[in-house]
This record gives C-alpha cells, sequence and structure tokens, in this order.
C-alpha cells in the first residue's frame, strides 16, 4: 500500500497511510458466502426439479457469477484500491479499480478538521473525516475512516509542524 516515492515532492515524506474500514467489506463478505452456497444448492437441485437438459446449472453458474462480480468482487476491489495518504505537506486520497480519482490538499490551506462517527461507528471505531479548505474548493470529506478521532488529531500536528516548516524556509 506504500505510496510512490517518485510522486511526491522533494523532502516530502510520508506519515501514515490508511484505507477504508474494514466494515465496508461485511456485505461483499455476507453476498459471497450467500451466493456460493445458493449456487452450489441450486447447481445440484435444479435437475431434479425440472430434469431435462443441464441448461439450468448453466444459468445458475451464469447468474451467479454476475452476483458475485457485481455485488463481491467489484466492491473489495474499490475497498482495495482506495488510499488515504498523510505525508507531511499534504493530504492524498486515491481511488479507482480501471480509472484512477485522485484529490490533494495542502495542508497550508486547511482551516477546520471534523469529524462525525456513528452509533455503530462508536462500536466498530470508524467514522467520517470532513476536511475544510481556506480555498474556494468545497473541500475534502473521507468517508470510513477508522481512527477518526486518532487522525483528525494527527492531522493538526501535522499541519502545526508544515506551518513551523514554511516559517523557517520564508
Amino acid at each position: 500500500m506504500a505510496y510512490p516515492q517518485k510522486l511526491l515532492a522533494p523532502d516530502e515524506t510520508v506519515q501514515f497511510e490508511t484505507r477504508p474500514h474494514w466494515r465496508a467489506l461485511f456485505l461483499p463478505g455476507f453476498v459471497l458466502l450467500l451466493t456460493v452456497f445458493g449456487m452450489v444448492f441450486l447447481y445440484f437441485s435444479v435437475d431434479s426439479w425440472w430434469g431435462g437438459p443441464t441448461v439450468w446449472r448453466w444459468i445458475v453458474v451464469g447468474v451467479g457469477l454476475l452476483i458475485l462480480a457485481l455485488w463481491a468482487i467489484v466492491p473489495f476491489l474499490r475497498w482495495l484500491t482506495t488510499e488515504y495518504t498523510f505525508t507531511d505537506r499534504r493530504i492524498i486520497v486515491r481511488s479507482g479499480v480501471i480509472t484512477r480519482h485522485g484529490k490533494d490538499m495542502p495542508l497550508a490551506k486547511i482551516n477546520n478538521v471534523s469529524f462525525f462517527v456513528p452509533a455503530m461507528g462508536r462500536v466498530l471505531n470508524y467514522g467520517e473525516l470532513v476536511i475544510q479548505s481556506a480555498g474556494e474548493n468545497e473541500g475534502l470529506t473521507i468517508e470510513d475512516v477508522p481512527d477518526v478521532e486518532e487522525i483528525q488529531r494527527h492531522i493538526y500536528e501535522l499541519i502545526e509542524s508544515d506551518e513551523k516548516r514554511r516559517r523557517g524556509q520564508e
């Protein structure tokens, strides 16, 4: 999961990296188990119900694979390819399976960092991180952040360190 060093500015260092909370894999995991068990059951039962050709078996396999692809594999790949990187100069969000989407926010432009933790987030330790910028941008909202309160605190530390670094250079 290491962010490529060639994409960092000179003297920029990665402080920490994370990806969305593992709770995002609950539903795909449940769909995977349910679909596999359902496919096996239907694959061996369909001939006794309707008899005749094995076309029904191929239909069961095709529908099962489609369900697996759309509701188990694609969400897992989205989770796997989403990463949040925090450097000593900016916050980097990258996501996408085939096409990549990215957003960077310099620490110098951050006005406010807040978080929201839903009821289930208190149990599983995740939340939403909202970063408001000083520019005309809409800011940055990162969902399903593990240990969101600790990350918010760490971002404020990074902002203070960045301000000290910039004052020393100017």
